[in-house]
């Protein structure tokens, strides 16, 4: 997953805010922040998108609910 499609993700399939989506993914506010820029805030460091988070997106694309 891209940070294009993270926030694609975020904006069009589940119209969150970013705090919404951040308490939905359980990462802060800042980490959202970072992984829809694809760099880190602190250095400019570029930022992928974990296989854990890309699944997890899907996951509450399809109304699935944490277990």
């Amino acid at each position: 997953m891209t940070h294009e499609q993270f926030k694609l993700w975020r904006t069009a399939t589940m119209s969150y805010t970013q705090q919404q989506a951040a308490d939905a993914l359980g990462v802060s506010l800042p980490t959202l922040q970072s992984l829809e820029r694809g760099a880190t805030f602190k250095d400019n460091r570029p930022l992928e998108i974990d296989k854990r988070t890309a699944l997890a997106c899907a996951a509450l694309a399809e109304g699935l609910k944490p277990l």
